[in-house]
């Protein structure tokens, strides 16, 4: 089982999430225990303050060190385990899936969700492990992102999901994109599903969802192929999408050129 801490100033932003689909399962199988930490509970101050203007000057408010330090203080050694510390914070390095593997085999996690301009640094100085981020853009905190890495990570812990293939072949699990999905009817307002997926031949199945998989990636994310770790098969099918991508340009450019002037 995984503890997983969430030190946050709006433990009800979790309520929903966490009492539904495959993580609601594995809360209740024990394969998951989640501890929601009111990071206000332990402010000093009368009135619950967590947070105060920056030093220097600056727009919006800062989090203060004392409540986060306390609240880990607080939290301590659960079962005996240390908590990895986590602060979910745009500086962060990039969540991937990769990480989300390892991430799932720690036995601790503790997330602190940053608010309003950030957290004293303090924080990432004498509290913190690493810092993550889940993509280059700015929440209001990082309750949505403590959400996505919890259910990237819970997916990979035995057991929450029921079909391991579901994820095996998920996309990010392995070199490339997941191929197009289809299901019935296959006729529907003059679009068809291919028929080589209802024609019973699993060997050509494969082959298909191979291609559509390799072609894909190169066309929406040519940045994830690793043309060293390519099989001679899958480098062929790069090579062909590209030669297409190529042609198509090529056209493209020889239509615009017969193009009259101001059309």
């Amino acid at each position: 089982m995984i503890l997983i801490d969430i030190l946050t100033i709006f433990p009800d932003y979790f309520e929903s999430p966490f009492g539904i689909g495959l993580i609601k399962k594995a809360i209740d199988a024990g394969l998951i225990s989640i501890r929601l930490v009111d990071i206000r509970h332990f402010s000093a101050s009368r009135h619950n303050q967590v947070d105060d203007c920056p030093f220097g000057g600056g727009a919006g408010m800062v989090m203060k060190p004392e409540p986060i330090f306390r609240a880990i203080r607080h939290i301590g050694r659960g079962g005996g385990y240390k908590p990895r510390v986590i602060l979910l914070s745009p500086q962060g390095i990039r969540f991937t899936q990769d990480r989300a593997v390892q991430l799932a085999g720690l036995k601790r996690i503790a997330f602190i969700c940053g608010r309003y301009e950030g957290v004293d640094e303090r924080v990432s100085e004498g509290l913190v492990d690493e810092e993550l981020s889940i993509g280059d853009y700015v929440l209001s905190g990082g309750e949505a992102a403590a959400l996505v890495i919890i259910e990237a990570l819970s997916r990979q812990i035995p057991g929450v999901v029921g079909n391991k293939e579901s994820v095996s072949g998920d996309t990010f699990y392995g070199k490339f994109l997941k191929y197009p999905q289809y299901t019935r009817p296959q006729h529907y307002l003059g679009m068809s599903a291919p028929p080589v997926l209802v024609s019973g031949d699993h060997g050509k199945i494969e082959d298909w969802r191979m291609n559509q998989s390799v072609s894909r990636t190169v066309q929406r994310r040519p940045d994830l192929i690793d043309h060293g770790t390519l099989s001679e098969s899958e480098r062929k099918i790069v090579d062909k999408v590209n030669r297409t991508a190529g042609e198509k340009k090529r056209l493209r450019v020889l239509n615009d050129e017969k193009l009259p002037e101001g059309s």
